[in-house]
């Protein structure tokens, strides 16, 4: 599964990212909070979420919202 980091500035691409790539984060440190760009399918990241928790991870996801506009959010997933 290919997922899109949240970008950091509004003009630019956001970073790919692959499920092998985040679970190895998790298991080095733990536990991490990932911000995953709108782009997003809501459906990709719920299966983010049961993969994630599939592992043993307790998982914590929401949209964040950063301005007024409908668009203006992205997905934030909490590991432990």
């Amino acid at each position: 599964m290919e997922l899109l980091f949240a970008r950091n500035e509004l003009n630019e691409k956001p970073k790919k990212v692959q499920l092998d790539k985040i679970k190895e984060d998790l298991k080095k440190d733990g536990q991490k909070i990932f911000y995953f760009d709108r782009d997003n399918s809501h459906k990709d990241m719920m299966a983010l979420v049961d993969a994630l928790e599939a592992d043993g991870y307790n998982v914590y996801f929401r949209e964040v919202k950063y301005g007024l506009a409908d668009d203006e959010y992205m997905y934030e997933v909490h590991s432990l």
